[in-house]
């Protein structure tokens, strides 16, 4: 089988998986087994002198790692056969998507705040945000379910898709361990200033590109006049040197405002207003915004797959 197929297949069989199934709670997923590694080198390496250091070392191999053992699974499966490799890709593809997971969780937080009240949705939105959430108001909530859905459409499909086109699953599973790390450690507060230093800007570094494609083609499949002016506006407008374009094509899209000021793990963030339209943000935004990330998400697949093509025929 020509390589070109062994890379096709598994992204577009993954791709259906997460499209019809989301993350499986049920089942193993490896995003927990690095949680895992992380904790372990966290709890041993980040006390005494040189955090810093230990967190640069840890942030550069447990990635390191992850792909040395992607490219081992890699030789082991194609020496069992084509088959035994193109279901293994498969599964980390799909493992690596988290677009049909990610409308979800914001569907329930809104669910919840419909149905149950402001407690209720204030709770469930602390599930996947990192900000406090006992104090937002009903708009507040919508707002973080949008910004969420906007930046993580770029950590959890497109960067991931980016590198799968670049070096296969391994690749692939080494990014989702970089943003995991900063997912875990990446933060300011006073526990991870120095340790997570590293792993922060490697995940800068590494969804630089993708942040930047995620808007253009959230400009891309739901266009209105004036959007890619407004992304070059507010786009920079962020602390992250990547969250603010994806957040801003989703503002654009939406006319609505992001940003504001909140608490991040005990440290109050001024984060800059991205928009100028403070309106009240209703059920039928997140409808769109949910449209606008499987919009993306088939557009970036598909944008792959043609690169594959393209490269083979070379």
């Amino acid at each position: 089988m020509n390589h070109e197929w062994l890379m096709l297949l598994p992204l577009v069989a993954g791709y259906l998986l997460d499209l019809i199934f989301g993350d499986p709670r049920s089942l193993p997923h490896p995003v927990v087994g690095f949680g895992n590694m992380i904790s372990w080198a966290e709890r041993h390496t980040n006390r005494g002198r040189h955090r810093r250091l230990k967190g640069c070392i840890v942030a550069i191999v447990w990635p390191l790692s992850v792909a040395l053992i992607g490219w081992g699974i890699v030789w082991m499966t194609q020496t069992v056969g084509n088959w035994c490799y193109l279901v293994v890709a498969t599964v980390f593809v799909f493992y690596g998507l988290a677009n049909r997971s990610l409308i979800q969780e914001g569907a329930e937080v809104i669910k919840t705040l419909r149905e149950q009240g402001l407690e209720a949705g204030r709770r469930r939105l602390s599930w996947i945000v990192g900000r406090d959430t006992s104090e937002l108001s009903p708009k507040e909530i919508y707002t973080a379910v949008l910004e969420t859905m906007a930046e993580n459409l770029s950590d959890g499909v497109v960067a991931p898709l980016f590198y799968y086109a670049l070096g296969g699953f391994p690749a692939m599973m080494a990014y989702k361990m970089v943003n995991t790390l900063d997912s875990m450690i990446g933060y300011r507060d006073d526990r991870y200033r120095e340790f997570g230093c590293c792993a922060a800007r490697l995940d800068d570094v590494l969804n630089y590109i993708p942040a930047r494609l995620t808007a253009l083609f959230m400009a891309i499949v739901a266009w209105r006049p004036g959007i890619f002016g407004f992304i070059r506006r507010y786009g920079r407008q962020h602390a992250s040197p990547n969250s603010g374009y994806p957040e801003s094509a989703m503002a654009g899209i939406l006319n609505c405002r992001f940003g504001g000021a909140h608490i991040y793990h005990g440290l109050w963030v001024e984060k800059p207003y991205i928009g100028d339209n403070d309106r009240e943000l209703q059920y039928r935004d997140f409808r769109k915004a949910a449209r606008v990330n499987q919009g993306v998400t088939l557009l970036m697949m598909v944008s792959v797959a043609v690169v594959q093509m393209i490269s083979a025929s070379n």
